[in-house]
């Protein structure tokens, strides 16, 4: 291909997984994925290799980049399949983020795969025993239902026993029926569009735009990565705490940089821990991959090739590579967070004048719900939300207020779509002046969020930089460290409690580091 017609074949890639995006909003029943975006869209080849995605959720789709080989090489699959997964030990990430993979086969030959689509959302309701399906747990088994990879498809039909075991588990049972169904149709359009794609080139001229799209990306990587000196950079940043009494749990990074070539080492990590913010090596992965991705133009298509020349290594049984059954739940949205900020802290050692201060360094995470019996029936309402802080600031630029960083990209739910769906009131909703931190360029502030209760209902927070604030960078001021209180009082960083109608719950979050003096 020439350059306009390769630049024409990534953005026809790329359109592939934005309509599978759209379709899958549009189709889904629960406010998470049709109002939050709490979903992704991705393409892969027939090896398992990451050919596009849509610019949606980094930590979904930096895992799925990780893990889709080994998902793939250990299922059967035959023309009209569609598989269902969120094992985190088997390709997942957390439970609440459920995978469905669809083959595209060759039309003259239903022997050849030619590659996959992929889609991944957040379901509030996975089974769980606490509303919002994100428990303070010590065991992967307290976090709801583990659906190992499941063939959801046999020759485009849906397995009506599979279908009805997975939503049986759940108390919403027509949403998430829902939610699944509307997954399945983003997988159908996905292959449409990819079909539509192999027929105008042929196959083989599909199968050569994959190399040269991946070979490109590899060459732009190059590039980018060159610009960091040879040497090895070192970085320590702490979580918190696990939500059971073990606190500033430790994470380390060694960046060793040859050329373009780059170790990521974990070694030195704290070991897995009993609460839930340890992750599989997957989730670590999507971490590191996001941030040397910021580093190259962002022309650069999103495949394989941008992240060939970067190795990946963290000991088996610490909290960054953890061993089945390890509660999971937070180190999907916390931990891999925390990976960012300690990656960024080491390479900002090797190139200060490109890499910002520390953000806020939480999804600040809130799972509530309730369990009503309505006419005989037994009916739960689910509500999940992340919420932004402040962005820290850069070498040329304050940090930006009130947004989502790093491994989040959803939107927060409109105050209008709470108060209709769930028995809440958005009393606060507003910046939290004044919790950047300073410098010669200030951090951007968090956000006051303060929800009124109008029924009873369990809460679980799982928040960081509750402790360690955000850093600063060449002399500026860390960010204000994050705030949890029920009517006033304050509240731990990770804490399920019961509420009553009346209660009002406010989460003020961290601010973003300050840059330079």
């Amino acid at each position: 291909m020439n350059a306009i017609e390769l630049s024409l074949f990534s953005s026809r890639m790329e359109a592939v997984c934005d309509e599978m995006g759209a379709v899958l909003r549009r189709a889904a029943f629960s406010p998470n994925i049709k109002d939050r975006l709490d979903f992704s869209c991705a393409v892969f080849d027939a090896q398992g290799a990451l050919c596009a995605q849509a610019a949606h959720i980094p930590v979904h789709i930096g895992s799925m980049a990780f893990a889709m080989r080994d998902v793939i090489n250990k299922i059967q699959w035959q023309p009209g399949d569609m598989v269902i997964l969120n094992d985190p030990f088997m390709g997942g990430t957390h439970l609440p983020d459920v995978t469905v993979i669809a083959p595209l086969y060759d039309e003259n030959s239903n022997q050849q795969i030619l590659g996959f689509v992929v889609n991944r959302a957040h379901h509030a309701d996975i089974g769980a025993a606490t509303p919002g399906s994100m428990p303070i747990s010590r065991s992967l088994h307290e976090e709801g239902m583990i659906i190992s990879p499941t063939r959801l498809l046999r020759k485009g039909k849906v397995i009506t026993k599979v279908m009805e075991s997975l939503t049986g588990q759940t108390l919403n049972a027509q949403q998430t029926l829902g939610d699944f169904t509307a997954q399945i149709s983003a997988n159908r359009a996905g292959l449409q569009r990819l079909r539509d794609i192999v027929n105008a080139l042929g196959v083989e001229q599909y199968c050569r735009g994959l190399q040269e799209l991946n070979d490109y990306a590899e060459r732009l990587a190059a590039v980018a990565l060159n610009a960091i000196p040879d040497g090895e950079y070192r970085f320590q940043d702490y979580m918190d705490d696990d939500g059971l009494d073990h606190t500033n749990l430790g994470l380390q990074v060694a960046l060793h940089v040859h050329g373009h070539y780059i170790e990521v080492d974990f070694t030195g990590t704290a070991a897995q821990t009993p609460g839930n913010i340890n992750c599989p090596l997957s989730v670590a992965a999507a971490g590191v991959y996001y941030v040397f991705r910021c580093l190259m133009p962002s022309y650069t298509p999103n495949c394989e090739g941008a992240f060939r020349s970067i190795r990946l290594t963290a000991p088996k049984g610490c909290l960054l590579n953890a061993e089945f059954p390890a509660a999971v739940a937070a180190g999907n949205v916390e931990t891999s967070t925390r990976v960012v900020d300690v990656v960024m802290g080491a390479l900002a050692k090797a190139i200060p004048n490109l890499i910002p201060a520390a953000s806020h360094g939480s999804m600040n995470n809130l799972a509530m719900g309730a369990r009503t019996h309505v006419h005989g029936h037994d009916r739960q309402w689910d509500y999940y939300e992340t919420i932004g802080g402040g962005m820290g600031a850069g070498p040329t630029n304050q940090g930006l207020s009130a947004v989502q960083t790093h491994m989040t990209n959803t939107l927060n739910t409109p105050l209008e779509v709470i108060e209709l769906n769930y028995p809440l009131r958005v009393t606060r909703y507003a910046v939290r002046h004044g919790s950047g931190g300073q410098g010669k360029h200030k951090g951007g502030d968090g956000i006051v969020r303060e929800f009124g209760f109008l029924q009873a209902a369990t809460v679980t927070l799982l928040t960081e930089r509750r402790s360690n604030p955000p850093w600063g960078l060449n002399g500026g001021e860390p960010g204000a460290r994050g705030e949890n209180c029920l009517n006033g009082q304050p509240l731990p960083g990770k804490k399920s409690l019961h509420v009553k109608a009346g209660d009002k719950l406010t989460i003020k979050t961290p601010g973003g580091g300050g840059w330079g003096v």
